[in-house]
């Protein structure tokens, strides 16, 4: 079987790239996938991709991140290639953050039946589950109304595809009652590769606050910058560092540069920029606690399965879908208020004064990350494509 996966792929610096790179690994050497071909996003210099290609992985860049006629030279690719089944790894901005782009890269599924392809959508979020005005997509009720809207009838388009997997038992809830989908599936989110276990230092000092990702729109760094002086004073003897792993969101280009001017006085801050994949271990692995500062979420977070991964206890917003991958898949961690520095400061001043349960929360964390393996959830995928495929015949 030749698959065709559609999704960013590293180093591409489109979300969901990482986790595209372990699932595509995971069909490698599987029995009966003969070959996979990863159809991504064009780079400045697409020479960037071999260090990433492997025995079985064709690494095809044949779509533009924010470009209007993705669907037409994806579609040129696969008549190309003729794949046996189509794999697309999806959230509701994988093509652009320009609104345009972003809807025509979403016909990709439906483009996929019309070539009469069978397909798999991973889908990672709802625009029924996202509050718009956080992430840049809608400051008013009208236009969040507009794009709710514009949001049901890509969804449709989505749920063209054979099958369309999501993470969290509210997506499947929502599919199924508002679409009436018979096509939908609850899958876990699936693990990525387990390093081995780097325990923290004993006692913790310094103490480094992390957060990962894309930052300005519902990630907005300026919670823990405040959280982190407020820890300075409670803790005159202890060193606390603030790092911020991660680029702007496209939505809000020059968001970190305002930070870095806005706290130029803490002198003990660190913005890391882009993290190539090889530095993710390093960033993770440095950490004492791996935080959340966020207002909303926009689906099951990579982040939180990374830092179980890692054994690193959380300080978690209690909000949206973040709750339910929390408490469906097994992860824990401490909670403070949304936009609340102080907050967020007992959240992390408990698991300090409480080492026993911060030690807990981190085997917690690294159990959960153990559940489901990447290259298990990989042959749940190609079982599924192979049923598709026989029913087709």
């Amino acid at each position: 079987m030749k698959i065709a996966f559609i999704s960013p792929f590293p180093p591409s610096k489109v979300t969901l790239n990482e986790y595209a790179y372990y699932l595509v690994k995971g069909f490698v050497g599987k029995q009966g996938v003969e070959k996979i071909y990863v159809l991504t996003n064009h780079l400045e210099d697409n020479h960037q991709y071999d260090q990433y290609v492997a025995e079985g992985i064709e690494i095809v860049p044949c779509w533009t991140f924010n470009a209007w006629s993705n669907v037409l030279n994806i579609r040129k690719t696969l008549l190309a290639l003729k794949p046996d089944a189509v794999v697309l790894n999806l959230q509701f901005m994988s093509f652009g953050e320009s609104k345009i782009a972003a809807a025509l890269g979403l016909l990709t599924p439906w483009l996929c039946k019309l070539l009469q392809i069978p397909s798999i959508v991973i889908l990672h979020n709802l625009t029924e589950t996202v509050k718009l005005d956080t992430i840049g997509m809608a400051n008013s009720k009208w236009k969040a109304s507009l794009f709710l809207w514009i949001g049901t009838q890509l969804t449709n388009f989505i749920l063209k595809a054979d099958l369309v997997g999501v993470t969290i038992s509210q997506y499947v809830t929502i599919l199924k009652e508002k679409y009436k989908a018979k096509n939908v599936v609850l899958l876990p989110h699936g693990n990525f590769e387990l390093p081995e276990r780097k325990y923290l230092a004993e006692p913790l000092n310094p103490i480094n606050l992390m957060a990962f990702g894309k930052f300005g729109t519902y990630k907005k760094v300026e919670v823990m910058l405040d959280a982190t002086q407020i820890l300075e004073k409670k803790y005159p003897a202890l060193q606390f560092i603030a790092t911020i792993a991660g680029t702007d969101n496209p939505n809000v280009k020059g968001y970190l540069d305002a930070v870095k001017q806005k706290y130029s006085y803490m002198t003990n801050t660190v913005f890391t920029g882009y993290i190539p994949e090889e530095q993710v271990a390093n960033i993770f692995q440095e950490s004492s606690f791996v935080v959340f500062p966020y207002t909303t979420t926009t689906g099951s977070s990579g982040i939180l399965h990374q830092a179980g991964s890692y054994a690193r206890a959380c300080i978690l917003p209690k909000i949206d879908d973040l709750k339910h991958v929390v408490a469906e898949e097994g992860y824990g961690g401490t909670y403070f208020k949304t936009d609340n520095a102080q907050s967020m400061a007992d959240a992390v001043s408990y698991l300090i004064d409480h080492p026993n349960e911060r030690r807990k929360i981190e085997d917690q964390n690294f159990a959960a990350a153990k559940g489901l393996p990447m290259n298990e959830l990989a042959q749940w995928y190609l079982s599924h494509l192979q049923a598709i495929i026989a029913a087709k015949k």
